[in-house]
């Protein structure tokens, strides 16, 4: 058996509109990709093989779509040469504008049953060991026996390997932003990825 490769997938760009805190100083792509570095440096102390997607901020002419292909692209590329999980960084966003009281960690896979579904499960129960005990929510969809919530999201659907998409609290609701810029919140967040994987 191959040795599995973790990808991780940083979130956006910094050109993406929208995308951050309704007073603009949280950025999901700065703090997506501050995950992802902390992710594969504790995935590589443990001797785990690891990459990030793409970690520049922009990609220069491209498009929002383009850009999705793109990571696509660099994932497939991977996953043709050696067994391959792909893990998506958000962090999530209330269809209200302004600032708004939605909470919670979330993770989607595509439709159907599939490999992705096991790897959800796990990043799951991992939030769920640590988030509970510190009265931080969780949100689930169990109507098919598992938690994750299916979309059907490029980065999830193209992929030719495992994937997950992770939606870590939200950053249109102040309690969220606190959680997630304080150091208890970093840590954990960090933490039930790579214990998950």
């Amino acid at each position: 058996m191959n040795k599995i490769k973790i990808i991780l997938g940083t979130a956006h760009l910094s050109s993406t509109p929208g995308k951050r805190s309704p007073d603009g100083k949280f950025r999901e792509y700065a703090y997506s990709r501050k995950v992802c570095r902390e992710v594969a440096k504790r995935l590589r102390e443990a001797g785990v093989d690891c990459v990030i997607d793409y970690e520049d901020d922009d990609m220069p002419g491209l498009t929002s779509s383009q850009e999705l292909v793109k990571r696509v692209q660099i994932v497939n590329k991977l996953a043709k040469k050696t067994d391959c999980l792909y893990i998506s960084i958000h962090v999530n966003a209330s269809a209200k504008s302004g600032w708004d009281k939605a909470t919670g960690f979330s993770i989607y896979t595509s439709p159907g049953e599939t490999k992705s579904d096991i790897l959800a499960t796990d990043i799951f129960d991992e939030a769920t060991k640590l988030l509970k005990p510190i009265g931080k929510s969780l949100r689930k969809d169990t109507s098919d026996g598992d938690p994750d919530f299916e979309e059907n999201f490029y980065v999830l659907r193209k992929t030719i390997c495992p994937a997950v998409l992770t939606e870590n609290f939200f950053q249109n609701s102040k309690s969220d932003v606190a959680f997630l810029e304080s150091e208890e919140g970093f840590k954990t967040i960090v933490t039930y990825h790579v214990n998950g994987i």
